[in-house]
């Protein structure tokens, strides 16, 4: 009898957050290529993106909402599981960033970047994982940065919330993966997206940036998808804790 695919997801239900656009978007198609169905929880809705992913023939659909509301996550996620019975898999994608000086930085600012970046994180973790918890099974994902293992240049809060869902997410896996849970992050390096249009349009910053990259360019969303898959799978069921640096070499220089 031939095995099953080891990175065949379909059947399984996954919420990626901050999927409307960007690395959001890009991991949810990956996903659903693979066969999993789609929940996406965003601001805002994009049709065109919807349809693409249907496109693998999955379900999806995109849920408004603002995840700084934390007061209104049981609801949220208990709203999810009366709909699609069960939650397998958890992209904690969703993310900003605001740039300034370190001596200038507003707290308006650090507490908006922390509160998206990360206490939203460990909020979805603790609300969808009490669910996993009880059906014995569940895969969570939490895009970290690059920036959790350095320091950057003007981003302190975003630095900050990184590094804590890199640490954060090894205390989850600790606790949870003798309940069949696997909670494990990538680490995006220079992503060619809107959130870096800022650093890709300064030329001084861009070189010096290109010029520390083995692979010579920037990354696309798309490079993120064959981690997100992985660690999404049953191809990962004996790895948690660990963070995947997906960075074109960047690490490893």
């Amino acid at each position: 009898m031939k095995n099953k695919n080891p990175f065949d997801l379909t059947g399984k239900n996954a919420i990626v957050t901050g999927a409307s656009r960007g690395i959001g978007k890009s991991l949810a198609m990956s996903l659903a290529n693979a066969g999993a169905n789609i929940i996406i929880i965003d601001v805002a809705r994009d049709e065109q993106t919807e349809l693409a992913i249907k496109q693998y023939n999955v379900s999806c659909e995109t849920i408004t909402f603002d995840l700084a509301n934390f007061d209104k996550y049981e609801n949220l996620i208990s709203d999810i599981i009366k709909k699609y019975q069960h939650i397998d898999i958890l992209i904690n994608n969703a993310g900003i960033q605001r740039r300034h000086p370190s001596v200038d930085f507003p707290k308006n600012d650090w507490d908006l970047v922390i509160n998206i970046n990360m206490n939203a994180v460990f909020f979805m973790c603790q609300q969808v994982g009490k669910h996993m918890i009880e059906q014995g099974y569940g895969k969570i994902v939490n895009i970290a940065s690059l920036l959790a293992f350095q320091g950057g240049y003007t981003i302190p809060a975003y630095t900050a919330a990184k590094s804590a869902v890199a640490g954060f997410s090894k205390s989850l896996s600790n606790e949870w993966a003798s309940k069949g849970i696997t909670i494990n992050c990538i680490a995006p390096g220079y992503i060619a997206t809107e959130m870096n249009t800022a650093l890709m349009n300064d030329e001084t910053r861009n070189r010096q940036i290109l010029e520390r990259i083995p692979a010579g360019r920037w990354g696309n969303p798309e490079d993120l998808g064959g981690a997100a898959v992985f660690l999404s799978s049953s191809a990962s069921d004996y790895i948690n804790g660990f963070t995947i640096a997906v960075d074109g070499g960047w690490l490893g220089r």
